[in-house]
């Protein structure tokens, strides 16, 4: 009988190396540190479950007056490419402006990143903004792919009636600036909202054929002969501006490829108010100025400081037609009130004349 000397090695040595090395990676991992370092966000003691009848003193009560909340709008009940799925939905006319509530800037919304290398890394390795970025991330993950499609058996996607009478000018909400590329043969991006100041301006946006054809039952000469002939009287305050927004890369290519059988059907002094938007347009930015639907076209009104003030979708019904003539007229004939307003005070003569001694008065101008 052969006895060892050397003793028995345990069967648990295997997962103890195990564990020591599963503790050496957690401490080179970078997210396990950042998850370790954050708070609880909840109380991990059960806290016992309140009734409804007696009130929650950590909530506190409010005192005195409340605001009333502001009216529901139109759009808050609208089929979405997100959200919950709708069963029905019957359009209502815009009962307020919508819109962005700052006025936009040239270069804003361009999809270009400007950031340095630095704030890069600053940003990758911010977990907050990770968190952030997971978000967004997971919403359009979230998003079904043929909702809109879907949506287009409610009334053809109209997602609301255009309002009978354009929205006043001190409520009115502004228009977001978007940068693309014109039928110019340059190729350079070029800004909107340098083209839609000191001018009403009638916008089209279109992602589609279908939609395309919707936004001309709006403001083609065709279906809306008023239109024009209201913007051929203006003497060049009034203008039209065409947006085909497409965020896909090949798609973009293919509408590239043809710019110029579009470059023969349009004038070539209405070249630079085509425009080809790929990037910057954001959800947020549709959603603020009512485009709940991008295979649906949208129609927009603005006045010269780039503000909403009347808003059509989908194919023209009723009278909206009549509706747009009317606000475009209105619109223009306010810009040629200001003008003549300016003009008046910077032509005004001096005022010379003899006081009572016959002396010439000083020059006093009219302001």
């Amino acid at each position: 009988m052969i006895v060892s000397r050397r003793p028995l090695r345990s069967a648990n040595v295997g997962y103890d190396v195990a564990a020591c090395l599963l503790c050496q990676w957690r401490s080179f991992s970078t997210s396990y540190r950042q998850l370790a370092e954050k708070p609880p966000a909840t109380d991990p003691s059960p806290s016992k479950p309140q009734s409804k009848s007696t009130p929650n003193p950590s909530t506190p009560t409010p005192k005195g007056p409340t605001t009333p909340p502001l009216p529901t709008s139109p759009l808050e009940d609208a089929p979405r490419a997100y959200g919950k799925s709708h069963q029905e939905f019957t359009p209502k006319p815009l009962s307020r402006p919508i819109g962005l509530p700052y006025p936009p800037k040239a270069g804003e919304n361009s999809g270009v990143d400007t950031r340095t290398l630095k704030q890069r890394r600053d940003d990758f390795v911010d977990y907050d903004k990770h968190l952030a970025r997971r978000k967004v991330l997971t919403h359009k993950v979230a998003t079904p792919y043929f909702r809109e499609w879907s949506n287009m058996r409610f009334h053809k996607g109209k997602s609301f009636l255009a309002p009978p009478r354009i929205f006043k000018s001190d409520l009115a909400l502004y228009f977001p600036n978007l940068q693309g590329q014109t039928l110019v043969k340059d190729k350079e991006p070029r800004d909107t909202t340098p083209l839609f100041q000191d001018k009403v301006t009638v916008v089209s946006i279109f992602n589609t054929q279908w939609a395309e054809n919707q936004a001309a039952t709006f403001a083609s000469e065709k279906n809306n002969p008023e239109l024009h002939e209201a913007i051929r009287n203006s003497g060049g305050i009034a203008q039209m501006v065409q947006i085909n927004f497409e965020e896909n890369w090949m798609k973009a290519m293919i509408v590239r490829m043809f710019m110029p059988s579009l470059r023969k059907k349009l004038a070539a002094k209405n070249w630079g108010r085509y425009f080809l938007v790929r990037k910057g347009f954001t959800e947020e930015i549709r959603d603020a100025i009512g485009l709940l639907n991008s295979k649906v076209g949208y129609t927009y009104l603005l006045d010269g400081e780039c503000r909403i003030r009347w808003a059509g979708s989908g194919r023209s019904e009723g009278n909206e037609n009549d509706s747009l003539v009317k606000a475009v007229t209105r619109l223009v004939e306010n810009a040629r009130a200001k003008q003549t307003e300016k003009a008046t005070i910077s032509q005004k003569p001096v005022d010379k004349g003899l006081d009572l001694a016959g002396n010439e008065k000083a020059a006093t101008t009219g302001e």
